[in-house]
């Protein structure tokens, strides 16, 4: 007994000396950091933005892939089979959460397939009303809601979207029912919220702020819990009482599972030195979002939670993939 104790002890140690011998040569080789949408979605900007000063940081060329497909699950899948050795990444965002909610037959584990590198940052979802409806405030369009169950209608980019269920988490939290409309994208929601076809859209900053600010729509709350830098007029869900309902968007990125710890904090610790950047908080806020700065354990339990929130709202608004 004593023997075998003896041996665990000492293939555990020289696990943890390997470890430490690799992290220290670490990186030799280029990265590969994988987009699971097309070039000029959220997820490639930002995996863009953070490619270069990466490379500066350590010193090796950073390759970033788009892998387009429905949810990220080909980016997805391909960093779960990657080597666990800190030179293949994936650039996440809130989708990976919500696709993990109502998709059971995934060929990886959310939570178990990755290691969590990093939480990028975050930013508000707007809660925007066509100019054809009399909502000024969010009080006004619950108010309404509650009398007339089921007469409004939202838009989304599509069954699944963060939009729908951010929308639904709204409608559960505020104890109203809304009528889904889901559309192939977000421009044709955003068309069809301008010209009266739909009543309300839940969506990010850079998709509606534009047509906010050219008073073709109205945005009469942000669903974070504060306000938010990004739009810091607009009344944040806290400030009308929902703020159970408060959702951020968020991106940030994964390693395979396995990864050795040294590696993930070398890695954590060269991006959040980039992050706090003037010049990387400007970009971020131009995109509708901010830094953020949460470590490893605090963003491997942000995925855990959200998906398991999700499951809840997933099953209560009956939202299953297309």
């Amino acid at each position: 007994m004593r023997l075998s104790t003896f041996v665990l002890a000492g293939l555990f140690s020289f696990s943890s000396i390997c470890s430490l011998a690799f992290a220290q040569s670490y990186p030799d080789k280029p990265f590969t950091l994988l987009v699971g949408s097309a070039p000029g979605g959220s997820n490639d900007i930002f995996a863009r933005a953070i490619a270069k000063p990466l490379q500066q940081a350590l010193g090796q060329v950073v390759v970033v892939e788009n892998k387009p497909a429905v949810g990220g699950i080909l980016a997805n899948s391909l960093l779960a089979k990657a080597p666990a050795d800190g030179y293949t990444l994936a650039v996440v965002s809130s989708t990976f959460t919500t696709g993990a909610a109502i998709r059971n037959n995934l060929p990886y584990d959310a939570q178990k397939s990755f290691a969590p590198v990093i939480m990028m940052a975050s930013g508000p979802l707007l809660i925007t009303v066509g100019k054809h409806t009399p909502f000024k405030s969010l009080a006004d369009l619950v108010n309404y809601a509650q009398k007339n169950p089921g007469k409004l209608n939202y838009g989304t980019s599509g069954v699944g979207s963060i939009n729908q269920f951010a929308t639904e988490l709204l409608s559960d939290t505020a104890k109203v029912k809304f009528t889904h409309v889901p559309y192939k994208g977000m421009n044709p929601a955003v068309t069809d919220l301008i010209g009266g076809q739909i009543d309300l859209l839940v969506a990010s900053a850079p998709s509606l702020l534009s047509q906010v600010k050219g008073d073709k729509i109205r945005a009469i709350a942000v669903t974070t819990s504060d306000r938010s830098p990004v739009v810091p007029d607009i009344p944040a869900l806290k400030e009308s009482g929902y703020e159970k309902g408060a959702v951020d968007l968020w991106w940030g990125i994964l390693a395979p599972a396995g990864t050795p710890e040294p590696v993930l904090d070398k890695l954590h610790v060269a991006i959040s030195q980039i992050l706090v950047s003037a010049e990387m908080k400007a970009f971020f806020l131009k995109e509708g979002a901010v830094p953020v700065n949460k470590t490893r354990a605090d963003f491997s339990r942000h995925i855990q939670d959200e998906i398991s929130r999700w499951k809840v709202i997933a099953k209560t608004a009956d939202i299953q993939p297309e």
